[in-house]
């Protein structure tokens, strides 16, 4: 893995030793004498992570650091406060101002690099969704930041995995102010009890007994309900090697005993905060993801995923030697619809010709909104006999019955409908849409409310 991290320190010695450490490890380094310069690369998206010394003239790292984690456009990227202050205040008011982490001069290499590393990956995984629920989508930016502004880190549902009680009880003393903590004590139940609940983070203790700590972080990881949830990891100092391994496994943060009430308490806010944050992302992906797909009026897929899927069924047809049946359908007559009734009993009538065509088809069968009052179907394994008796079933559907919109009278509705086969060993998409056009219109020209085959 690599990164670009930026060191923010206002002395060149402390700069050049950090940044020869990551230069090692390979990372792309950039440097910041001040937090104002620091603010302007960040901005410009040129980091994945920024280790920020606190101690700064002009402005400190705590001003720089809740400067970041204020502007949407720098919130996400995460922040390593480095500091030669070891107060636990110090470090809490660091991780109040939205530091990600922090570390204390001289800075240890293996929880440097463990910082770097994990984060760094966190960074890769937010830039993504970021990207997917932004670009080309109907969703705009400043939707996604109102949406993610808002995100606390109160009342959070914590599963902390102790098989010691006395250590357990020390832990949630601290966190049952502010979290609902739900203490096992026996680690190979954690699969089943995180399926019962919706939780935000998992506290594990190195210190378990009869089991590797590890073995239970790599079971949360491998569950999908679980693998995206955050783990802090609770570790004497021996523990610091498999601390280091946990990490790698994606542990997201650690502490070490005795355990400071009040970092321990920052560290949970920010573990769960981000969690947070990444659930609203992937929320809003995949309403983006809808909202590109889907047709808003009908529920159906809309002409865009069509296009697509078709080339792909063509494909899968063409592999297997087998049949693709496809079918254009136009509502007769909609034009006057909309002219006599109104548009809202027009939508009405979209809404429920849709309604009818789907329960009509069978469920291999993909049924899209192709543009106004134009549909298609795609018929995967249909030969002509088949994918005839599909559209008569959707024909006789639609005229048997007359459509309530509750706007105006029951209004008759009728569809016309053109069919085309995969004939050709070369059939294209474009084709077999064409085909279906034609024989579309021959049904409008031959009196509506029929079916019409175009050979190939």
């Amino acid at each position: 893995m690599t990164a670009r991290v930026l060191v923010v320190d206002d002395i060149p010695t402390n700069v050049k030793l950090l940044s020869a450490r990551l230069t090692a490890e390979y990372f792309d380094v950039l440097e910041a004498s001040n937090g104002a310069d620091a603010i302007e690369i960040c901005k410009r998206g040129e980091c994945d992570l920024v280790l920020l010394d606190v101690m700064m003239p002009e402005m400190d790292g705590f001003e720089t650091c809740q400067r970041l984690k204020t502007d949407p456009k720098t919130q996400h990227i995460p922040i390593v406060m480095v500091t030669a202050l070891d107060q636990p205040s110090d470090k809490v008011r660091g991780l109040e101002a939205g530091a990600d982490d922090f570390l204390t001069k001289p800075v240890d290499d293996v929880q440097l690099m463990a910082r770097v590393k994990s984060l760094a990956r966190l960074k890769s995984l937010t830039d993504e969704l970021r990207a997917r629920a932004i670009t080309g989508q109907a969703i705009a930016i400043e939707d996604i930041i109102d949406m993610t502004a808002g995100v606390n880190a109160e009342g959070g549902k914590i599963l902390l995995v102790d098989s010691d009680a006395h250590n357990a009880r020390r832990l949630m003393e601290t966190l049952d102010q502010e979290h609902d903590v739900t203490h096992l004590t026996t680690p190979e139940d954690v699969a089943f009890r995180l399926a019962e609940s919706d939780f935000e983070l998992v506290i594990v203790s190195m210190a378990l007994e009869g089991i590797d700590p590890l073995r239970v972080c790599s079971q949360i990881r491998t569950l999908e309900h679980s693998k995206n949830l955050p783990i802090i990891l609770v570790a004497d100092i021996p523990d610091k090697p498999k601390v280091v391994r946990g990490l790698e496994l994606g542990v997201n943060d650690f502490i070490l005993r005795p355990v400071e009430r009040n970092e321990l308490a920052a560290r949970v806010r920010t573990q769960v905060r981000r969690y947070r944050y990444s659930s609203e992302l992937r929320k809003s992906l995949s309403s983006t993801v809808a909202m590109a797909v889907i047709d808003g009026l009908t529920g159906l897929y809309n002409r865009r995923y069509f296009d697509r899927h078709m080339c792909v069924q063509m494909d899968k047809a063409r592999e297997g030697n087998k049949s693709l049946g496809l079918m254009m359908l136009d509502i007769d007559f909609f034009k006057s619809v909309n002219d006599t009734h109104g548009h809202a009993a027009g939508d009405e009538v979209l809404r429920e010709f849709s309604s009818r065509l789907q329960r009509n088809i069978r469920g291999v069968d993909l049924a899209c909104r192709y543009g106004g009052e134009e549909f298609v179907v795609m018929m995967p394994g249909a030969d002509l006999h088949r994918a005839k008796n599909i559209a008569e079933r959707i024909r006789n559907a639609i005229a048997s019955e007359p459509f309530d919109t509750g706007i105006t009278v029951p209004l008759d509705i009728t569809v016309s409908v053109g069919i085309s086969i995969n004939e050709l060993p070369d059939d294209t998409p474009d084709q077999m849409l064409k085909r279906a056009d034609i024989a579309l219109y021959r049904a409008k020209r031959e009196g509506r409310n029929r079916i019409v085959y175009d050979a190939a």
